[in-house]
């Protein structure tokens, strides 16, 4: 059952326009009588009746309110320095779908693309695009938010401390505390998680002292060599195993590749 996100809070009678009135009109040929999955700004799930249509609106009535809170326990944000080509698209998939509540794209020394603002924010409308979809496809109950791209010292130096936060960067110099160790040591009072990884080339040597100046821990992911990519994806598993909800029994393996 397809499932919709709306701006706004349930009610017992909602009219969708926009892209997803598009969707449901033109490419899915929705009919009067079809059900639909919504999800409100509140988290709210309810299981909704298609029941009117006009040129671009599609209206719907409340069937039952459903209990399908699928947000994990932990706050995991990913701040992912911009790596090669098109990457990062692959890289907001699965981090919608591991539990990211956003995805902050960084401009670091080491990253080989750069956009003038013009690109920049057609870019960030893509990946939130695709942000949208994968949470629609994986079942989330909020839409995680991708931020306007930022250069990684501008965005080290707004950081606040905070004693229910905390930052790990994955370091290819770090040899001594693997992932797994930093994130056991971290107080049980903390309810976020930021993870920071680098491009291809990984971080400058002034780059790792002023994210630990800033509060960073770094962490290893083992001793081989990672892609950017595959980096991200291998951390954000091992954060939501060993502090979200990745391994509960509620997690799926039928969504669509």
């Amino acid at each position: 059952m397809r499932r919709l996100f709306l701006k706004g809070l349930l009610a017992p009678v909602v009219t969708l326009a926009g892209d997803d009135a598009h969707h449901l009109l033109y490419a899915m040929r929705a009919k009067a009588g079809d059900e639909v999955v919504l999800v409100d700004d509140a988290g709210q799930v309810a299981r909704m009746e298609l029941t009117g249509f006009t040129a671009d609106t599609v209206t719907m009535r409340l069937i039952e309110r459903l209990a399908a809170d699928t947000e994990s326990p932990l706050s995991l944000v990913l701040a992912q320095c911009l790596p090669k080509g098109d990457k990062l698209e692959f890289i907001v998939q699965k981090a919608v779908e591991l539990g990211a509540v956003a995805v902050q794209p960084l401009a670091s020394r080491n990253s080989v693309v750069r956009y003038d603002a013009k690109k920049a924010a057609a870019k960030e409308k893509r990946w939130q695009k695709i942000a949208d979809e994968a949470a629609k496809q994986c079942g989330r109950t909020r839409l995680p938010a991708v931020r306007p791209i930022e250069p990684l010292t501008d965005w080290l130096a707004a950081r606040a401390a905070r004693a229910d936060a905390a930052l790990l960067f994955c370091y290819e110099n770090e040899e001594r505390q693997p992932m797994q160790a930093a994130l056991r040591a971290l107080p049980a009072s903390v309810r976020e998680i930021t993870l920071l990884v680098g491009p291809e080339g990984g971080f400058t040597l002034a780059e790792a002292e002023a994210i630990t100046r800033a509060g960073g821990v770094s962490v290893t992911l083992g001793p081989r060599i990672l892609r950017a990519e595959t980096a991200a994806v291998a951390a954000m598993s091992i954060v939501q195993y060993e502090r979200g909800d990745l391994g509960s029994e509620a997690v799926s393996l039928t969504g669509e590749a």
